[in-house]
């Protein structure tokens, strides 16, 4: 269970991308290059009430160099969702809570949750078609 208080320990996008030692003009680039269109903008319409995106990551991991980006633009703008970020190798506490297929640390992992920190839905592991 992911309580407000751990919530809010996560970085905010800048303290992220201000900690990467890796990728971050990709991933610098690939925020500015992110558009969102308006089917997409209506997944956070199905996923009403969401509050907080938490989101595990790390920086040199492909795959959420080409998520982490898009899911931080679909929220950007706004003002009633909170994204938090936290590096999956620091943070063993969260990460075990979303293993795919209960065994593997695989990320990026997105976990979006209402007002009260009920869970909303998830997502793990995003790969692109």
């Amino acid at each position: 269970m992911v309580t407000k208080e751990r919530f809010e320990q996560g970085l905010t996008l800048q303290q992220y991308v201000d900690k990467m030692t890796f990728n971050r003009e990709r991933f610098v680039e690939a925020l500015e290059e992110a558009t969102i269109e308006p089917e997409d903008a209506r997944v956070l319409e199905r996923l009403a009430g969401t509050r907080r995106v938490l989101v595990i990551s790390e920086d040199w991991c492909g795959t959420c160099l080409a998520h982490v980006p898009y899911v931080a633009k679909l929220i950007d703008g706004k003002p009633n969702i909170e994204m938090r970020l936290f590096p999956r190798d620091a943070n063993p506490d969260l990460m075990d809570q979303y293993l795919k297929q209960g065994r593997y640390r695989s990320i990026p992992v997105f976990a979006f949750f209402d007002e009260h920190m009920n869970e909303l839905a998830r997502f793990l592991e995003c790969r692109p078609s």
